[in-house]
């Protein structure tokens, strides 16, 4: 039987310049943020450029941070998804001449099986390439096998740890600037304690049912917390509704702002809250990131890749459906090897109200005495 190579994790000489590709939403850039400190802390003196999103960037520009500046991806299959309006090989092309000409002397595939994001990267032409690879990928120079159910905090450090980056830390961290703390202040309103709820997720099949999050919302502002409930503008009904709901119960200690924050303005509640309850999502990772104790309904199968890995400030309530409730069909199976049906029903209602609310009691009175930043 031939021996399976050892993997190189020396670092590189003479790294002054390092490409770091990751597409994908804000959960997604998230999870990258630990392997981003151990490259920073290995190459101290290499400028990290980030090939990401516009939201990336409204999230990082003039954040203090590992990433120096975020270049955005043109839509391109398998990078950056071009939806309807399909690929402008024009685009892409003068984005990766571009590259070239930044003479990266590292590039790392943080972004996935690299079945794209492989020919893409190599596209750059950087001196020295690290990434995930599927077995049917164009290697890179270090390669890790891509295998789906590995949590992405760990994936994204093993990755690194090719280069010689080695581990920061397991989880994620975010720099939040004095003003984004004092516009969270502002945010917060009248004093005393706050619950931030966010009840959207993407994937709808993450979603816990509104009805839940409103008793859950009712429960905690009848015990005396302020409950603000954010979400983006798809949200805004979702959150409106489950704000009266719970009013109708609690009074007006319960608000909804979905759709009227900014990114910077949820960063800034997030950092001040004392304790966010929510499905799996990005603003979920986005309050852990920014050190806020968590209350989150996962998917089976998610909490794998994207729970959090610690449980001293971070609970989770998990859900064993793992069949769809309408066709049963079986939802354990990767994705590119087995595609979803066209459910778009709750796979995380069987999370009862009673367990997340305990969990939020219990995480409130852990941090009864957290400080907050000036002004609360």
């Amino acid at each position: 039987m031939r021996a399976t190579p050892a993997l190189d994790t020396q670092p590189f000489d003479d790294v002054l310049k390092i490409a770091v590709l990751r597409g994908g939403g804000l959960g997604d850039l998230l999870f990258t943020l630990p392997a981003l400190d151990a490259l920073a802390e290995t190459y101290p003196e290499a400028e990290i450029v980030l090939l990401g999103t516009p939201l990336h960037r409204a999230l990082l520009e003039g954040r203090p941070g590992p990433v120096a500046r975020v270049e955005e991806l043109p839509f391109a299959v398998g990078v950056r998804d071009p939806g309807d309006r399909g690929e402008d090989p024009a685009q892409i092309d003068a984005f990766l001449r571009r590259m070239r000409g930044e003479h990266f002397d590292l590039a790392c595939q943080l972004h996935g099986g690299g079945r794209y994001s492989n020919p893409f990267l190599l596209e750059m032409n950087a001196r020295h390439t690290v990434g995930t690879a599927t077995p049917d990928a164009a290697p890179l120079e270090r390669n890790l096998p891509y295998l789906y159910y590995q949590h992405e905090v760990f994936r994204w450090l093993e990755t690194v740890a090719l280069a010689g980056a080695t581990s920061a830390g397991p989880e994620p961290r975010l720099a939040v600037p004095l003003d984004e703390r004092l516009r969270g202040v502002e945010l917060m309103g009248e004093a005393g304690g706050v619950v931030v709820i966010h009840p959207g997720a993407t994937d709808p099949r993450r979603r816990w049912p509104a009805e839940r999050f409103a008793e859950v919302a009712a429960r905690c502002a009848t015990d005396g917390m302020r409950v603000l409930l954010v979400g983006d503008g798809e949200d805004a009904a979702l959150a409106d509704r489950i704000a009266d709901e719970a009013a109708r119960v609690a009074g007006d200690g319960v608000v909804s702002l979905a759709g009227e924050l900014s990114l910077s303005d949820l960063t800034g509640l997030l950092t001040v809250a004392d304790l966010f309850i929510g499905n799996d999502s990005g603003p979920r990772h986005l309050a852990h990131a920014v050190g806020v104790p968590t209350v989150g309904i996962f998917m089976a199968g998610n909490l794998i890749n994207g729970g959090p890995v610690t449980r001293g400030r971070h609970r989770v309530q998990l859900s064993w459906t793992t069949h769809c409730p309408v066709c049963g069909r079986d939802a354990t199976q990767v994705g590119w090897t087995a595609p979803r049906c066209e459910h778009d029903v709750p796979f995380v209602a069987d999370v009862p109200v009673d367990a997340v609310y305990d969990d939020a009691r219990t995480l409130l009175a852990l941090t009864a005495t957290r400080v907050h930043p000036p002004g609360t």
